[in-house]
């Protein structure tokens, strides 16, 4: 994280606590004047939109007080969703059993792309089972990664 990140997670991170919600990702991006602040929240039962709403209005005014970030900037208040970005190793241990997509910087198997279930996550890395094979994959070997989520086809109406 940046140091204004580091600042923000600091002063976010036990405000939503209290409140009984995980800061599960905080992230800065764009330059001025188009600076966007992106807070994850996360919680053991879903967060609605009321709720998200409630926590944005709330977390806008600490951060007007904090002042952490020198220039205007647009705060972005959500939660997880059903695909998600997988940048901490919290993330990826929340994740194992998932579907997931992996880009590497390195071959692993051969393959810079790996899609298949996150089967385990440790704090250095974690292993994809692709096609009944597992791959260890280290964090810093990473490019990208998500969730995936597939909508099951419904039947069309009157087939079987």
């Amino acid at each position: 994280m940046t140091g204004a990140a580091d600042r923000l997670w600091a002063a976010v991170e036990p405000y939503v606590s209290a409140e009984g919600v995980e800061l599960d990702d905080l992230e800065i991006v764009g330059k001025a004047p188009g600076v966007v602040v992106r807070v994850t929240l996360d919680a053991v039962e879903p967060l609605g939109v009321d709720q998200l709403a409630d926590l944005s209005r709330r977390l806008s005014r600490l951060l007007d007080d904090e002042d952490p970030i020198s220039s205007s900037y647009t705060l972005e208040v959500s939660s997880p969703g059903l695909e998600r970005k997988l940048r901490r190793p919290r993330h990826y241990e929340k994740s194992v059993g998932r579907d997931v997509k992996i880009k590497s910087k390195v071959a692993v198997a051969g393959d810079y792309s790996h899609r298949g279930v996150l089967a385990e996550a440790t704090d250095e890395d974690f292993v994809v089972e692709v096609d009944g094979s597992g791959r260890r994959i280290a964090y810093g070997d990473v490019v990208s990664a998500r969730t995936i989520f597939e909508w099951e086809k419904a039947a069309k109406p009157g087939k079987r």
